[in-house]
């Protein structure tokens, strides 16, 4: 792994409704997939934090929401 720090951030997100950064450029692993924002890292931390309000995986939501 390169000690550049990388030139932009993209925001990815998993089956289980999880938010990370990666790193621009870079291929996104298996499992997760690209959302549509981009940018700097403090950009985009400040949109995980707006969007993941729930940290509850989506298995755990459905779950919860199917015994109520």
């Amino acid at each position: 792994m390169s000690s550049t720090p990388p030139r932009g951030w993209t925001v990815v997100v998993n089956d289980e409704d999880q938010y990370s950064l990666w790193a621009s450029g870079r291929e996104i692993p298996a499992g997760w997939r690209a959302t549509e924002m981009s940018g700097t890292r403090e950009k985009c931390l400040a949109h995980i934090d707006r969007v993941w309000t729930d940290m509850r995986p989506l298995s755990l939501r459905l779950a919860t929401d199917a015994d109520r």
